[in-house]
Parts: structure tokens; sequence; C-alpha cells
């Protein structure tokens, strides 16, 4: 909504400048920032005790102004700005005034006092603003009873911090320089290059300019931190120099950073061996944050991370040291993607995040092929259509229509299914066609801003593509939803061919329109005499066919060959029988993409809970992890939502039991001397799931006794955490929970303000999620609210205890009660997941009329919350529709 400003309109902070303001009536900008008003520099200077509640900081930004004007406006949020000077191209120094235009966006109006004439002006702000306690900005956070101030300015948070122009567009340089208590350490996006004496306790630190940065890239931390030293990162082909690299993190923990540290050259030289290009910055810190809004942040020159995400030891789970690697590499793949060449506007966020996302999985499989990082790549996109089979779905280039678009642009849309279409369209013209487009595109607009068209010309050109590539390309990124690819086999003057056609893919109950069409390339596995062979097309119609050379007579067909296009598929009867009968001869992707297909083919409505069940059982013997645990997802829906009655959840019992608990068995409930990391991994999957969803005796009684040795009291009265497998502890602790009920919730609340591993911690908050007496839930959530729990740990407390309608109506009737507490500890980045928070995970049209009933007088509490509403929304009613549509006297069959 676009409105005007005048007088009567303004706020009391504003109202001394009501004069000024009043002198030209001027629009608020709702979206972009005019243009006519250009950042080119920025002097950063900030007095920062991170023992107080505020700041003060002065900013000086040159400006180039392309009109006579009277003002301009800019970005801040929070700040009480104390004084404003304007210089202009002659030096003279005018004195201008600072207006609060929207305090909800954060738009603020600078007047000069007089208008200028186009020129390079130079404006002064002296400031004042509190330390954030929602994670935004320049923000407070403690460990160990130790403050720090650290930032998190993306996407739209430097506003809190400091007055700038917030946007991507606008790349130019910084200078920072930092006032900081003597006993306090800082760093930023550069080099220090001095450090003075100021008044009398206080010390001014000096960095480096930076290169051109957007302001959500700026960066920097202060506190008692510990710092690790590691060897230089060695020149190379593309970077003459040495990399200095270093490990922050607090006080006393920077020596558990040595593993990530050990690891972060193979990812800079793998990914400079790609780009062709240098890493650009003139240093690597990787820094772990003590409370974090996101997994971590690719700020130039200083990443930054949760915690337990670099705080890495010999005891570790193994899933938080594969997450490490892949974490780190997803951020420095950024270093190119984003802060190299940074989007133009949010719109596309995903030329950011989905190239970060596709490159950390390249990254993986040259370094660690063991991780199976071309699986993670397949699950990803899996997980990304089940958003995008709502209508309520995000495009991949979703306009944006204020600051609530922007706040919800960071999901699987973006991430994954980004990816992957990346991954398709990689695979179609080959990687070393498409690395010879990146390498270009990275050239063309090393520091500075792209869009999608830029990407999109570059792979077009280096593959000799022309307007039907990108159209291909564009299909994908301008229009939301998943491909529906149906297939049938015929044969035709002796010929095998396989008919395809394409639609929307729209769950039972879905009030979509299903007539869609993209440029996809589609590639085909099918059987021949002597084993398989893959032929490829591009169908951009609605309707199409393939011819297949040397097909076996009969045939069968995987549509999805190597799982490489973001497509679901679905198949005839008898073709998905025979596809089942062979399913052993498909690649470890490819069976991913067969477990995809049964889902959708149960969620379009098209087999029941039967014959999913059977067409899944094959996948439990195989000895890959993630095909082996594919099936979990379904049955586990099946088994919350469909099954009724003691016999249905009895069968499905049955089922995990006969396909997993010898494998579990086998692996047994404690690591061993040597193991491979998937065999730790799961270990964990099958013992929480049998353990805990399906609630197997002898699965619980293994884990409750690692939870009851964990829980005893060590003589400095601690619990002896370490007595439980690491990869179990959070079920070990979970079964403990639910078994012994309030003596161990207590226990455990007591233990957490104690504790500052962050992966003892996360264990220990996934033992209270577990807990299923209504009278303890309510214990666990209002603890969630208070200090000892980290605003970056909240959802962890909240997310368990929904599986029944019960539980759900009792998270309800705790989540409305407690609104207002929630919504000031989540604040204004949050707002897109309130309505998941609250709801999610529900399967009834009154658990939906509920939530609507209750959040629509509330949209404006935070941006991004009408989004969430909608696709909470359609997620319950569309699981209720499921539920509505199968027949569980199936599940006996």
């Amino acid at each position: 909504m676009r409105r005007f400003v005048r007088p009567l309109l303004l706020t009391a902070l504003a109202s001394c400048c009501a004069a000024a303001f009043a002198a030209t009536t001027d629009q608020v900008p709702q979206g972009r920032l005019p243009q006519w008003a250009v950042p080119q520099s920025y002097a950063l200077s900030f007095k920062v005790d991170p023992a107080r509640e505020d700041f003060s900081g002065t900013t000086n930004i040159t400006v180039k102004l392309s009109k006579a004007s009277d003002h301009l406006w800019l970005d801040g949020a929070e700040l009480k700005v104390s004084k404003v000077a304007v210089t202009d191209a002659a030096g003279a120094t005018y004195a201008g005034t600072y207006t609060v235009a929207d305090a909800k966006a954060g738009v603020a109006r600078v007047d000069f006092g007089t208008t200028l004439k186009p020129q390079t002006l130079t404006l002064t702000f002296d400031y004042t603003a509190p330390l954030n306690a929602q994670l935004q900005g320049l923000y407070k956070v403690s460990a160990k009873g130790q403050p720090y101030a650290m930032t998190q300015m993306e996407p739209i948070s430097a506003r809190f911090a400091f007055p700038s122009f917030d946007e991507p567009g606008f790349k130019t340089p910084f200078t920072i320089s930092l006032t900081i208590p003597d006993k306090d350490t800082a760093v930023a996006n550069t080099q220090q290059v001095k450090e003075s004496k100021a008044e009398a306790g206080w010390k001014t630190l000096d960095f480096a300019p930076t290169l051109p940065l957007p302001t959500y890239l700026v960066a920097f931390g202060v506190g008692p931190w510990s710092i690790a030293t590691a060897p230089d990162i060695s020149p190379d082909a593309y970077r003459t120099t040495p990399l200095p690299l270093r490990g922050i993190a607090s006080d006393g923990e920077a020596h558990r950073m040595q593993h990530v540290l050990g690891e972060t050259p193979s990812i800079i030289h793998a990914l400079e061996n790609y780009y062709g290009f240098g890493y650009p910055w003139d240093k690597l810190d990787v820094l772990a944050a003590p409370d974090f809004s996101a997994g971590a942040m690719e700020n130039a020159g200083l990443v930054t991370f949760r915690d337990w995400l670099l705080l890495l030891d010999k005891d570790s789970p193994a899933r938080n040291v594969r997450n490490s690697f892949k974490v780190t590499a997803h951020e420095l793949a950024h270093q190119w993607t984003g802060d190299t060449v940074t989007l133009e506007w949010w719109n596309d966020i995903w030329l950011n995040e989905a190239f970060a996302t596709w490159m950390q999985q390249k990254v993986t499989e040259q370094v660690h092929p063991e991780y199976r990082a071309d699986l993670d790549r397949v699950t990803g996109a899996q997980g990304a259509m089940a958003n995008d089979s709502l209508v309520s779905a995000r495009k991949i280039r979703q306009p944006i229509t204020g600051n609530g678009d922007i706040e919800t642009a960071f999901d699987g849309i973006t991430y994954q299914k980004g990816a992957s279409v990346i991954g398709m369209f990689e695979n179609y013209v080959g990687e070393k066609t498409f690395q010879k487009g990146m390498q270009a595109y990275i050239q063309k607009h090393k520091f500075g801003n792209a869009v999608a068209d830029d990407l999109v010309s570059a792979i077009a050109t280096a593959a000799g593509k022309g307007d039907d590539f990108k159209q291909a390309f564009n299909s994908f990124l301008g229009q939301s939803g998943v491909p529906y690819v149906q297939t049938s086999l015929e044969q035709r003057g002796g010929k095998t061919v396989l008919k395809l056609s394409q639609s929307r893919f729209l769950p039972v109950g879905s009030t979509g329109d299903s007539k869609r069409v993209w440029g996809i390339p589609v590639c085909v596995r099918y059987g021949t005499a002597d084993g398989s062979k893959v032929s490829c097309d591009v169908l951009a119609k609605a309707s199409g066919s393939m011819v297949l050379p040397g097909a076996s007579q009969p045939t069968w067909i995987m549509p999805n060959a190597n799982a490489s296009g973001y497509y679901r598929f679905s198949l005839g009867k008898q073709e998905l029988s025979d596809l089942t009968a062979h399913v052993g001869q498909l690649s470890d992707a490819e069976q991913l993409a067969y477990a995809d297909a049964i889902d959708a083919s149960f969620r379009h409505g098209d087999i029941d809970a039967g014959a999913a069940l059977a067409a899944l059982k094959p996948l439990t013997s195989s000895k890959i992890l993630v095909v082996a645990t594919a099936p979990l997802d379904q049955v586990e829906w099946i088994y919350r939502n469909e099954a009724s009655t003691d016999a249905q959840r009895s069968k499905l019992a049955a089922w995990v039991k006969d396909a997993y608990l010898p494998r579990l068995q086998q692996l047994g409930y404690q690591r061993k001397d040597g193991e491979s990391g998937d065999d730790a991994l799961l270990r964990s999957a099958l013992a929480g799931a049998l353990g805990l969803q399906y609630k197997l005796p002898e699965v619980r009684a293994e884990l409750l006794k690692q939870g009851e040795a964990a829980l005893e009291r060590q003589p400095n009265g601690r619990l002896n955490l370490s007595a439980a497998d690491p990869d179990l502890l959070g079920d070990a602790l979970g079964v403990a929970v639910q078994e012994q009920g309030k003596p161990v919730v207590d226990a455990l609340i007591a233990e957490l303000p104690q504790t500052s591993d962050a992966a003892l911690r996360n264990s220990m908050l996934a033992g209270l999620a577990s807990v299923e007496d209504p009278a303890l839930t309510n214990q666990v959530r209002d603890f969630a609210l208070t200090k000892p729990v980290k605003v970056g740990e909240m959802d962890s407390l909240v997310r368990g205890g929904r599986d029944t309608q019960v539980q759900r109506d009792a998270l309800w009737f705790w989540f409305t009660a407690h609104y207002p507490q929630i919504l000031a500890r989540t604040g204004s980045f949050a707002g897109g997941a309130l309505p998941r928070f609250a709801a999610g995970g529900g399967c009834s049209t009154a658990e939906v009329d509920r939530l609507q009933a209750f959040f629509k007088p509330r949209l404006k509490d935070a941006a991004g919350i009408d989004r969430g509403l909608a696709q909470t929304s359609e997620s319950i009613q569309l699981c209720s529709a499921l539920k509505a549509k199968q027949d569980p006297a199936s599940i006996l069959r």
C-alpha cells in the first residue's frame, strides 16, 4: 500500500522536524528507494560496550545526487539521530534533519534545509540505538555469563545498526572503526590496520576499507573473543598471496575450531578452481556465534555460524561434523555468488542462495564423496516439492511487494528448488559447458550486481543455445509449482515410444489449476537386453513423445534418470509394478526419485496406503543411509494421520520393526572404533524413529539405559551427559522424559543454563521437546520463553508435541495465551514462521479455521505473517483432504 505522509501523521519522535518535512510533500517509498540518490561509500564509527544496553555511532555516507532536491530517503530503524550534517561538493555544511517516515518498514527522510543541485554530498549522522534483543542488526548475546555484541544484517537489518541505503543493489566500500572497552576484542570484515587509545578504559580499532559490498554483508563483533590462528591458505593459480585464516569463538572455545579450520583450505581451493577466480577478500575469519537467527551468514571476510557447526571434537555427533563441512562450503561459495557478484534486488535472492546450495554440493562431492552430497541434492529437491505443491508457494523469482516478501524469501524454494533447477540445466548442457558460463558470469559482474537474465544468458552463450533454452530455464524461475510428467508406453512401427504429458502436480484437495507448462529436460532410463540406457529430450509443450532405441520387449522405465530433473512423474499400474521389480537396478539417486514417485502417487490419490507400503518396502534393505530411510516420512504420515485403530497402528509398527530393527540391532547402540559416519547417522535415525515414534519396547529399553546414565549426578552435582552415545543423547533423554516425567524435566531445565557446549544443549533441548504429559509440556514451553533458552533455540522446544489432535490443541492454547511474549522474543525476522510455529502439523479444517481467525487481525504484527498463514493453512487443509480420501483399511492388506 502506498501512502502520502503529511504533518498530522508524524510520530511524536519526529515532531521536532515536522516543519522541514512539510515543506515538500513527498511519497514515502514502499519498495525500493529512489535511484536519484545513490551511496558511493560509507565510513562507520561505533562505540560499543556489550555490557550496556545501547551503543552510539557516527555514519558518514558520500551520496551522488543526480537531480536537484531538498531531501532524500534512506533506511533507519530504532535509531535516535541527534545530529545530521549535509556537506556539499564545495565544502559548505548545512544542518539537516532526520525524520522517521515509516517506523514499521524502517524508512526515514533526510531534509537538507535547502535545495541542492546534482552533485556528490557527504551526510554525517550522530545517533544512538539499542543493542537489539531479537538477533537483528547489531545485537547483544551472552556466553558463560559474558556479554558480546555482534551483527546480522541480512536481509534488511543493517538499518537497525546505522542509517543506510539498505538494499543489495547499492554496493560501496565501507570503512569501519570500533571504539570498545580495553578488555574486549573486535573483529570485522577486513583486517585491523590500527589501534589507538581512546578515553580512559577504551580503545579504537580501525579496519581496512572493504571492496564494494551491500549493507547486508557488513559485519563485526565485539567481546571477549578467543581466536585460533590457522596456517595461511596457500596461494594457487588464481591467488598470488597467502590467505590469513582464523577461528573466532566465545571466551575459551576457539581451541574447538581446529577441525573446521583444517577443512577450510580444501573448500577455498575447490571454489577457486571452479570459478577460475581467487578468493577476493583480505582475510577469512569464521566465527562461532553464541546465538544466531540463521544457520550461518556469508559476510565477506567474517563468516558467522551457529556455534555447534564450528565447535567440534572427537565426541561431536556425526551429523554435526557433516553439517559443519556442508554449511561451511555453502557460506564460502557465497564469497563468489553473493559477495563478489550480488543480486540487484531481493526477487533474485536465488542467485545467491540456490547457487551456494548447488556449489556446496559440488564441493562436498569433490572433497568428501562419502558424504553423498549427490543424494542431498535429490532429497533437498524433494523437500522443496512439498512446499512447491502448494497453490500459495512462492516462485523462485518472486516479485517483492513489501518487507514480508523479503523476509520469507529464504526458504526451500529459493535454496533447494533453485539448486535442483540449476543442477537440471547443468546436466542438460554438460558440467564443463556450465562451468564456462559461470566463470564468464562472475568475471563480467565481479564486485557489481546481476539479475537472472545475466546468468541465464551467460549459460546459454557458453552452451551455444538460444531463446528456447532461456525460455525453458525461465519457465522454472518465473512460475511456481512442481511439473508432473505422466508417462505411458506404446509400440509404434516396431519402435518403443514413450508418450509424455505435463501438468502441475496438485495433491488431493488442492484448488489449483493443473494446466501449466514448463520447458522440462526429461531424461528416461529404460531396460535393454544388456542392462539399461538413458534417453533425454526437452518437453516444452503439454504433450510429446520420445523413442527409446534398443528397448527390451517388454521394457521398464524410470522417467527421471539419475534423478536429475526437478519434476515428479507418474506411471500406469503395470509400469509401476515393472519398475518396482527392477528397483535394485536403479542408481541410489534414482531409488530416491522412485520413493518420491510413490509419495506423489499417494498424495495425488492414485494409490492407497497398502500399495504405498508394498512399493516402498524394497528400499529399506538398501545399504545407503538416505535410501534405506527414505520410506520413514511417508510411513510416519500414515501412522500419525491415517491409522485409526490399534490393529492398524500395530501393523505399521510391525512393518517398521521388520524393516529396520535388525539393522539397528546389528549396528548396536554405541559408537564403534573406526565405524563410518553413515553407520553413526543410521543408528541415530533408526533409534529415534523406532524408540520415540513407534515406541518399540526393545529400543526404548536401550535408550532409557543411556538416558538414565546421562542423568546420574557427578560429584560436582552436574549431569553425566557424556555417558550416552553422543549421536543418541537427545533420543535417550527423550525416552527418559517420557518414561520418568517431571524429575527428568526438572533436571534438564536446571542443567541447561550451566551448559555452554552447543551439542549438549541441543541434545537436552531435544529431550525436553519429547515430553508428552500435558502439564510438563506447558512447563517446557514456558521455559522456552525464559532467558536461559537462547532466542535461536526457542523453536526446538516448541516444535515437538504435535502428533495427535489432543497435543496440537494443547499447543494452540499455550501459543495463543503466550503470543505477546513469543512475538517479543522472535521479532520481525520470524514473522513468516509464526503460523507454522502455532499450528504446523495440523490435519483438520477446524485447525485451519482457528488459525485464520487468530492471525487475520494480526497480519501487521510482523512482516511475512500473511505468507506464512497462507502456506500453513493450505498444508493443513491438504492433510485433511488426503486423510479423508484414504481408506485406513488398506493398511491391513
